[in-house]
């Protein structure tokens, strides 16, 4: 499955850590594009709505290597706010959380300047 979006958070050189700890995952928050949330919705996948824009967190176990428009790997983070297309799996579904999303690749299709952790008021 594709979906695009834009960055709202980056994790993808260093393992997450929840409560001081390495879950031993790689993230990618991402404000969906419209087409994208029809999608996601169509497959039962659980969004968020931040500052009026719709979320979701796509995770990976490995890290992952990020490509722009010319097939060239960027080194880093993503900074907040560039465009992304992202290429992800559904995994099993919960009950309670819809399927999980896992991600597979990522090509920034436009790379913002901004160098802030965060989905910024205004964005």
């Amino acid at each position: 499955m594709i979906i695009e979006g834009v960055v709202a958070f980056s994790n993808l050189t260093k393992e997450e850590l929840y409560q001081g700890r390495p879950t031993g995952k790689y993230s990618l928050v991402v404000a969906l594009d419209d087409s994208s949330v029809e999608a996601l919705q169509e497959k039962g996948v659980k969004l968020k709505v931040y500052q009026d824009k719709t979320q979701r967190k796509f995770v990976t176990k490995k890290q992952i290597p990020v490509i722009d428009t010319s097939d060239s790997t960027i080194g880093g983070e993503i900074p907040w706010g560039s465009k992304v297309r992202l290429s992800v799996a559904l995994g099993p579904i919960s009950p309670i959380h819809g399927p999980s999303t896992y991600l597979n690749a990522v090509r920034v299709l436009e790379l913002s300047q901004n160098r802030a952790g965060g989905l910024e008021e205004g964005f």
